[in-house]
């Protein structure tokens, strides 16, 4: 079997190439850092819009039946129940499979950051859900999501999903940060790497990639 072997000013050059990605990355992480607080003040939710805390002003749905026939409404739902029943992507949504009171299950995007505990255990306390409302869309058309968020019991309905979510959700600033910093760091490594090597190869110390002959000229004398 054929092996092959990367020449020492390949490993060279991207070897200073990752540590210049290394530097970079740093760099982005401390940008972010500084946009972190300005992303999560977007995409809070004031209470009482979809997405946001439910007070005791929004209805409280038993059934299927309750969130068809109001506008807004809330789900209140033992401990984390609400997350442990499955769960799926649908288009650019991660929806749950939310058992309501009633015992029917529906799909539902849900913004953790305004679910309020009721008592000082989550587990066997009450979760309070955000505002709601029911969004129509046919479900069953992506069977990949069904096959995710049905994996342990079937949705009773699935002509519709509830949108707790809103224009809420944040991501922790790790999750934040990751996307930015990948980024900066491959941009990083394709530019350095070409850039070093070219540099090696004009002060003579590494080898060129290719080499161009010069195209020769023929006097007309000859």
């Amino acid at each position: 079997m054929r092996r092959y072997r990367l020449r020492a000013d390949v490993w060279l050059c991207l070897c200073v190439a990752f540590f210049a990605a290394w530097g970079t990355g740093k760099a982005a992480d401390v940008v972010t850092e500084h946009t972190y607080d300005s992303y999560v003040e977007r995409h809070t939710v004031a209470a009482g819009d979809i997405g946001g805390v439910a007070d005791d002003s929004i209805y409280q749905a038993y059934s299927v039946e309750d969130v068809l026939s109001h506008p807004t409404f809330t789900v209140v739902s033992p401990g984390i129940e609400y997350r442990n029943r499955g769960a799926g992507y649908y288009k650019s949504y991660y929806l749950y499979s939310l058992t309501l009171p009633s015992g029917e299950k529906v799909a539902a995007a849900i913004n953790m950051d305004s679910v309020q505990t009721v008592g000082e255990n989550i587990y066997l306390g009450l979760s309070v859900l955000p505002v709601g409302k029911v969004v129509y869309e046919d479900l069953s058309q992506n069977q990949t999501f069904l096959n995710q968020i049905e994996f342990s019991e079937p949705l009773t309905r699935t002509d519709f999903y509830i949108d707790m979510r809103g224009n809420g959700g944040t991501m922790s600033m790790e999750s934040y940060q990751e996307p930015y910093r990948d980024i900066v760091q491959v941009v990083t490594v394709l530019i350095c790497f070409p850039l070093c090597h070219a540099l090696g190869a004009k002060i003579g110390i590494f080898p060129y990639f290719f080499r161009f002959k010069k195209k020769e000229t023929v006097s007309e004398w000859d």
